[in-house]
């Protein structure tokens, strides 16, 4: 498979996944290896009215997911799930602005992917949280 066809699996697999159509997640974009995914901002979300702060487990979502998508846009990789994933959280997200996960793969062996995650909400320079994963990777026949 191509990689258009490997990004048109992504959409497939994204469409599928209640909770990221829940959150209003979507593919911004995707090459080999890599994805980012980006997750507006919604009221929804927040885990502290006070301060407007999307709350972290969507957060944790949408790095998990971009993760999951960059898995799968490995040539020969046909389907994934995740094995691990840390997340380390650098600072809140700012209230009203959408977030945007960029995931690389930067090792795979025949059935694991290892990944990278940096997640922000506009200022590129101070990340919102960072991951690292490991994902399976299910090889096309």
């Amino acid at each position: 498979m191509d990689e258009a066809g490997r990004a048109a699996a992504v959409g497939a697999f994204m469409d599928r996944l209640p909770y990221a159509r829940a959150l209003a997640m979507r593919i911004e974009s995707v090459s080999e290896g890599e994805a980012s995914i980006v997750m507006p901002w919604d009221a929804r979300l927040v885990g502290d009215p006070a301060t407007g702060v999307i709350h972290g487990g969507a957060v944790s979502a949408l790095m998990d997911t971009a993760g999951g998508a960059a898995a799968m846009m490995v040539p020969g990789a046909a389907g994934t799930a995740t094995l691990d994933l840390r997340i380390d959280y650098m600072r809140p997200a700012t209230p009203g602005q959408a977030i945007r996960a960029r995931a690389g793969c930067y090792h795979i062996t025949r059935h694991v992917a290892f990944v990278r995650a940096v997640a922000t909400d506009g200022d590129e320079a101070r990340p919102v949280a960072t991951a690292t994963g490991t994902f399976t990777i299910e090889r096309l026949p």
